[in-house]
């Protein structure tokens, strides 16, 4: 019988001065004026609650501030604070009765990817959840959020088992994208997730996939397709990193933040673009700033859409699902036609103005 694995969760959720972000200077500085404030009134005894009172207004302002305006690159560097809440932290404070499988059955066990079944809400349910580590030794043990062939096809597996005994299942993504290691080529890598893609397309029960942090390449896809992607707020989900992109194309990669807006790998421009299903909101400052209610607005997304999902007959859903990955990325004609009649008028007018050449006229010889 599997044993209840017990992931204590980083309680220490206060922000300190190493932990703010390149474009967090004026917080950062109200923090620490906080911070003196309190020292100085239980050294003194005197209380300082009306300085502190304004100065948390004005972080809240400027917070309020930043974060409506974060550009694509600053995005990528919320999802990647080191505070974030990850796989282990929404196991021990959303999944109760949790319980661990290991093992694909094949090679080994991989610990970039952590499966097993608990309860959701009052929903029983198979959890799958990309693992990044809190310390590097744990850091180290699962590739620092990489998964390797035996991590997809242990999640293969178990959802299998899922399906099975009809029960639904919770993907948690947040990788920077399958590890690229020559012993996961040799074990087959591409098609270890290529064969989860298919066979989750057709699973026999529902499925929610949720991007909690970094959704990186095929790393996020062998674990990504079902009935519902969504993704929360501050999150990114890419066909790949800002870096390795602007390392192929500028072959520099200092040009991540320019590859960032390209890519439109933010939750706003997906969703916009129909690639997502729903944005999941985070508290004020990004989910490493309370990641109590961070993980508790997850858990009523996956509990609003369960009960919705299991409305609907198998058969539809089956259908649904198909139908979804089928639209991906395709646009009807009056769409297209109204998209790109801006530039095809441009087009026109530049042959327009060019002069017709003179016949050309052959010498004589």
């Amino acid at each position: 019988m599997p044993k209840k694995i017990k992931f204590m969760p980083d309680n220490n959720n206060s922000i300190s001065g190493s932990d703010h972000l390149d474009f967090e200077d004026k917080v950062a500085e109200l923090d620490s004026q906080m911070i003196e404030l309190r020292k100085l009134s239980s050294v003194k005894g005197i209380d300082y609650s009306p300085e502190i009172r304004r100065l948390q207004k004005q972080q809240v302002d400027e917070l309020r501030h930043v974060y409506s305006r974060l550009s694509a690159w600053q995005t990528v560097q919320v999802a990647r604070h080191p505070k974030r809440p990850l796989a282990g932290d929404y196991l021990e404070l959303m999944v109760k009765d949790f319980r661990e499988l290991h093992g694909d059955r094949c090679f080994g066990d991989d610990k970039a990817i952590i499966t097993g079944f608990g309860n959701i809400g009052r929903e029983r349910v198979l959890v799958i959840a990309q693992n990044k580590g809190k310390n590097i030794k744990q850091k180290i043990e699962c590739n620092f959020g990489c998964p390797n062939p035996e991590g997809y096809r242990k999640a293969l597996a178990k959802m299998k088992f899922a399906e099975k005994f009809n029960i639904p299942i919770v993907t948690l993504i947040d990788t920077p994208g399958a590890y690229p290691g020559v012993g996961a080529e040799e074990r087959g890598q591409a098609q270890a997730i290529a064969v989860n893609m298919q066979e989750m397309s057709r699973l026999k029960v529902p499925i929610i996939c949720i991007v909690i942090g970094e959704g990186g390449s095929g790393g996020a896809l062998g674990i990504g397709v079902g009935d519902r992607l969504a993704m929360l707020e501050y999150a990114y989900y890419s066909v790949i990193s800002p870096e390795g992109c602007a390392g192929i194309l500028w072959r520099d990669g200092s040009q991540a933040p320019l590859a960032a807006e390209a890519l439109k790998l933010t939750s706003k421009d997906l969703h916009k673009l129909r690639l997502i299903d729903e944005i999941i909101q985070e508290p004020l400052g990004g989910a490493h700033r309370n990641m109590h209610d961070a993980i508790y607005n997850v858990e009523k997304y996956i509990v609003k859409t369960f009960r919705e999902l299991k409305r609907v007959k198998i058969e539809n859903l089956l259908e649904d699902r198909y139908q979804k990955l089928r639209s991906i990325g395709s646009v009807s004609p009056e769409t297209l036609r109204s998209k790109t009649q801006a530039g095809r008028d441009r087009i026109k007018i530049a042959l327009q103005s060019i002069k017709s050449k003179s016949k050309r006229i052959h010498a004589k010889v």
